[in-house]
């Protein structure tokens, strides 16, 4: 493909996105497929000589679409929401194009100085201290990560690192290492204590699912009269089953007084504190060593962007820096090379997407956005609470509503089955407290009231073959 069969494909492709894309509530939300589908599409080995674009643009709707999960419906409401938008997706061409890596300031320089600048702009949108800006001047700034479960494991390594080097480097203390997180944390927590080789302890949370600081707090004590060691705790604020908010600031001041990193972990609720009236749950911020959300899901910047600050960046340096010959260059110091930020060393050029979202949407834009879907949320809660068939499970918080069918379990996982099978919606379930639960997310960027009502209607449509069978 030379470059003007470049400019012919790519202008196709475009069509076909935007198309794909403003039709996409035409299309059944879960593909049919069944394991091994694509073999029998494709053969086992790649062709001997190249094929015309005309060929693969064509397979796209006959091997592609049949097996594709269409995040993006209208009528897609499970897990979180992943975000998209046409500036998002342009920034994601524009990047692949420059397909620059950039692990160090001189491998090229806007890579690093536009994502400072945009971590800077995303701290300032959520009013968080200045110690996690780069404009402050002091130790602290941000970064992009690929994904939450990233942010914790690279936060969880840094407080490892720091506090060893506090014991003079003595490995003997690893195995008296604890961490802590809710019983309602999610699962990345846990995976990062099983690859850091850290014991994670899941605590207990009151009646709205919420860990409290005297929980935490006599945790930590009994620990230390068992000869264990404490040294890092997550918050999560808007928990994946239920959306549920740890007490930050009490959990904060017991970090404080302790000694402890405080993680937060608030990957789908935090692109929500930029609205002034959601902001209150970040209350007890500056308490914490590091802060992660994922604007990938909620702020309209398509995957991968999980942002990720540090109030004192030398601690992440210092666990990951290994600085050969090959990648020095004769300003270092003088700005960050990312690659001692994160477990990768190579890095694509993701705040491109957030600089072309942020400007062309504003902040006002995003914050609308946001607002919209929660008010959709709303729209749905308001459905169920209208129905005695229904019972409401736990507070509705932001975009998702938990809720089910008064009864049994068992009742509530075939209605779950009979919706999903149907596929004209895709809801996902959770398990609290031994209750199953059904969640409904409004998740799409083009949701709209009308898809509400669908859905409403579609989960009622499928309550008499639940009760009958």
């Amino acid at each position: 493909m030379d470059a003007n069969e470049f400019r012919s494909a790519a202008k196709q492709l475009v069509d076909y996105i935007a198309d794909y894309l403003e039709n996409i509530r035409d299309r059944p939300v879960l593909p049919s497929v069944q394991p091994g589908y694509i073999k029998q599409l494709i053969g086992d080995s790649a062709p001997e000589q190249g094929q015309p674009w005309s060929e693969i643009f064509n397979d796209i709707e006959k091997v592609i679409m049949p097996g594709i999960t269409h995040w993006h419906s209208p009528h897609f409401h499970a897990y979180f929401p992943t975000a998209n938008s046409y500036p998002s997706i342009c920034a994601d061409m524009l990047s692949s194009a420059l397909a620059v890596i950039g692990f160090t300031w001189i491998s090229s320089p806007a890579c690093t100085e536009l994502e400072m600048q945009m971590m800077d702009w995303l701290a300032k949108m959520l009013d968080l201290p200045q110690h996690f800006m780069f404009s402050s001047g002091g130790k602290g700034g941000g970064v992009i990560q690929g994904t939450a479960s990233e942010a914790t494991y690279v936060t969880l390594l840094a407080a490892r690192n720091k506090l060893l080097a506090q014991h003079n480097n003595n490995k003997d203390i690893l195995n008296k290492l604890v961490a802590y997180a809710s019983s309602q944390s999610h699962s990345s927590v846990e995976r990062a204590g099983l690859l850091g080789a850290i014991q994670i302890k899941q605590l207990p949370t009151d009646d709205k699912l919420s860990l409290r600081g005297d929980t935490l707090s006599n945790q930590i004590q009994k620990d230390r009269a068992d000869g264990l060691i404490p040294f890092y705790v997550v918050a999560t604020l808007g928990t994946t089953n239920t959306c549920a908010f740890d007490n930050l600031l009490e959990i904060g001041k017991v970090c404080e007084e302790e000694e402890l990193w405080l993680h937060i972990d608030a990957a789908f609720a935090g692109s929500a504190f930029i609205c002034p009236e959601f902001r209150h749950h970040l209350n007890g911020v500056e308490y914490a060593s590091s802060f992660n959300l994922n604007p990938h899901k909620w702020m309209l910047i398509n995957f991968d962007c999980s942002t990720l600050w540090i109030k004192n960046a030398d601690y992440i340096v210092n666990a990951f820096n290994v600085n050969p010959v090959y990648l020095r260059h004769d300003k270092q110091g003088q700005i960050p090379d990312y690659r001692h930020w994160q477990i990768p060393l190579g890095r694509r050029f993701r705040s491109l997407k957030m600089w072309f979202v942020f400007r062309s949407f504003g902040v006002q834009g995003l914050q609308n956005h946001i607002r919209k879907q929660v008010e959709l949320a709303k729209l749905f809660e308001e459905l169920v609470a209208s129905d005695d068939r229904f019972e409401i499970i736990t507070k509705r918080e932001l975009s998702l509503v938990c809720f089910r069918l008064k009864g049994s379990n068992e009742i509530n996982e075939k209605l779950v089955k009979l919706i999903n099978d149907n596929k004209n919606i895709h809801v996902t379930p959770t398990r609290v407290a031994g209750q199953f639960i059904i969640r409904f997310a409004v998740c799409a960027r083009t949701t709209e009231a009308i898809d509400i009502d669908f859905a409403w209607r579609e989960i009622c449509r499928l309550i008499s073959q639940t009760i009958a069978q």
